[in-house]
């Protein structure tokens, strides 16, 4: 497993462009290839994650073309499909894993999926479940709460879904699952996750409602191919988003980054903290919300964290942990329990990882506490095999006292695989 070593910089400076969104370049893929006609992506995200989603659809028969430029999708309509010939490895890909089993449980055939032994790990009962209540026909380890998932394929039935948690990867596979029920299935969350898949829904065509913290589909109505440009991801981007605020002297223009309201928690927290982040030129791109941003050095204070906020900002913690690591005072974290089943568990390999930079971090159930230090120290630190810790313990080397070596980084070509050159190229190297 390769290791780096990132050293200080004196300031985050330039002007770049981040990857495509990871999360509009899955729903691009899927929906396009139960579309007819024929779907056009460009700005797709080929990070590992994205590919498996592009190499599932393949396996089932999709054409899918990619010059490298542009990604062309030869939707076969809603009942085109084919059963594969293998099981689908969808390698670390949460979304793909979750959103494929929704969308396969109303397929007239049998599939395998699985992924990698971090993915092995992550839960499956939260999509199997209503699933099931669909009338999906699903087996798995463990009573089917573990990957590999064998899907029996077939008629599903509407339901009305009350969601425990709010997560999009859920309430995405329901959806999917409803394009191929009888009658209008219904999901309902706590607290709004993001808005991808009602957006991409509605631009091919679904028959779609929307309702305080829930959305509507009615099954059977076929989709329309279409063009689409996916902006930058706003993810990827907040990792230099906090390498430009905890960096003295830092100014820095992010071009062409998704800002979908459902999103932009990680925008609210840090200017929240006192970052300086400007939108500018903000425009509508394919039913997304886009601009440039404009961020500057700043002088970080703690914040208490808590509430809506959070699923506007879940993917984004590791990185917020960072500016608090650098903030004045003690912010605190709650209503997170969700980061204890993502790629691994975020609260405890982000404490433990500040802990060796020498911050004074205390875990709860669904948070921590984070008690801002005059300066990181160095040394050895480790990503657990996530690509959000990877690149946040990355931007924390900026400002650290001798520079910080990462261990096992290749997981970072899941979402992001140029982030090493850019970041170089942001410190000015």
């Amino acid at each position: 497993m390769k290791s780096i070593t990132i050293h200080p910089a004196s300031s985050a400076t330039g002007e770049i462009v981040v990857p495509g969104d990871k999360s509009i370049s899955h729903r691009s893929v899927m929906l396009g290839a139960i579309a007819n006609g024929i779907t056009t992506v460009r700005g797709f995200l080929r990070g590992e994650d994205n590919m498996a989603t592009m190499g599932a659809f393949r396996a089932m028969g999709v054409r899918i073309e990619d010059d490298g430029e542009t990604v062309v999708i030869h939707g076969q309509g809603l009942h085109g499909l084919k059963e594969p010939t293998d099981i689908i490895d969808c390698g670390n890909s949460g979304t793909s894993i979750r959103l494929l089993t929704g969308l396969l449980a109303g397929q007239s055939f049998f599939t395998v999926v699985t992924g990698d032994q971090y993915l092995r790990k992550r839960p499956m009962k939260r999509v199997v479940e209503p699933l099931a209540r669909m009338g999906a026909r699903i087996m798995g380890r463990d009573k089917a709460t573990l990957a590999p998932l064998a899907i029996s394929g077939g008629s599903l039935n509407a339901i009305g879904y009350e969601s425990p948690v709010s997560s999009a990867q859920v309430k995405s596979a329901i959806m999917l699952a409803g394009l191929y029920a009888d009658g209008e299935t219904s999901v309902r969350e706590p607290t709004l996750s993001r808005d991808h898949s009602e957006r991409m829904f509605r631009l091919f065509g679904a028959s779609l409602g929307v309702f305080k913290n829930g959305v509507t589909v009615r099954g059977g109505t076929e989709l329309t191919g279409q063009e689409i440009n996916v902006p930058g991801d706003i993810s990827s981007a907040a990792f230099f988003m906090v390498a430009a605020l905890i960096t003295a002297g830092s100014e820095l223009l992010i071009r062409n980054v998704g800002v979908n309201p459902t999103r932009t928690g990680i925008i609210d927290i840090l200017r929240s903290m006192g970052g300086r982040i400007e939108l500018i030129d903000e425009r509508e791109v394919s039913g997304e919300p886009v601009a440039d941003i404009l961020v500057r050095s700043s002088q970080l204070k703690a914040i208490d964290i808590a509430g809506p906020v959070v699923p506007r900002a879940i993917d984004e913690f590791p990185a917020i942990c960072v500016a608090a690591a650098c903030a004045e005072g003690r912010t605190t974290v709650r209503d997170a329990r969700e980061l204890r089943v993502k790629e691994t568990d975020r609260i405890a390999a982000m404490a433990t990882n500040l802990r060796v930079l020498g911050v004074t971090v205390e875990e709860c159930d669904d948070g921590m506490d984070i008690v801002g230090a005059e300066s990181l120290g160095g040394g050895a630190v480790e990503s657990f095999g996530d690509h959000r810790i990877a690149m946040s313990l990355s931007v924390a080397a900026l400002v650290s006292q001798g520079g910080i070596t990462i261990g096992d980084v290749d997981c970072v070509a899941t979402s992001f695989p140029s982030f090493f050159p850019l970041l170089e190229q942001v410190a000015g190297r």
